[in-house]
């Protein structure tokens, strides 16, 4: 009866050490530990980044139940494919590469609906006058006037957080390319928002 217990202590400290390995491995060693088999790494890789995301997709599309369903699966897609990761770039970079195509499959679907959508959205735009003073709704606006690709690569570096370098593997440019338009984007998005002020 006590060497159950002492067993079960043991078993315990066993899974709390193997938790905490996986914590304080980095994204990377965690994906190629996934690759091995140890299904810990991929709970943990989605703890990290089930939120980020979320807000991902939440940030460019208008039904938090659809931007649910995406985030879901690009998980997805990480489990399918895990087998074909070639660590190449960071494993954040593959996440939000995977996230870009499905927003971009997305919009093509909603592409073949915007007909329909558009006489709605006016008749919305003209019943919410009162929530359009709020400063976060002017930057939304601002940024759905700018060109597609300078609106992403602005939200890819000011909401996702990446660095340079993982905007250029997610997009597939170099580095000075990300950096000329993320200074484009930033310039037109300040041009949106003067008349505003």
């Amino acid at each position: 009866m006590r060497d159950e217990g002492i067993s079960e202590i043991r078993r315990q400290d066993m899974a709390a050490d193997r938790k905490r390995r996986f914590f304080m491995n980095s994204d990377d060693q965690l994906i190629l530990e996934f690759q091995r088999g140890e299904r810990e790494a991929f709970v943990e890789l989605f703890e990290r980044y089930r939120e980020p995301i979320y807000g991902f997709f939440r940030r460019r599309l208008e039904h938090p139940a659809r931007a649910e369903e995406l985030a879901q699966e690009c998980f997805l897609a990480v489990l399918q494919n895990v087998q074909r990761y070639e660590p190449r770039a960071s494993f954040r970079s593959y996440l939000y590469g995977i996230a870009i195509h499905l927003v971009a499959a997305e919009r093509r679907k909603a592409g073949r609906e915007v007909a329909e959508n558009e006489k709605l959205d006016g008749r919305a735009a003209q019943g919410n006058a009162a929530e359009n003073r709020d400063a976060g709704i002017w930057v939304r606006k601002a940024l759905g006037h700018l060109e597609e690709s300078e609106r992403e690569i602005l939200m890819l570096r000011e909401y996702e957080q990446l660095s340079y370098g993982e905007i250029a593997a997610v997009l597939r440019m170099p580095v000075n390319t990300v950096r000329s338009r993320l200074f484009r984007a930033r310039a037109a998005l300040k041009n949106q928002l003067l008349p505003v002020k």
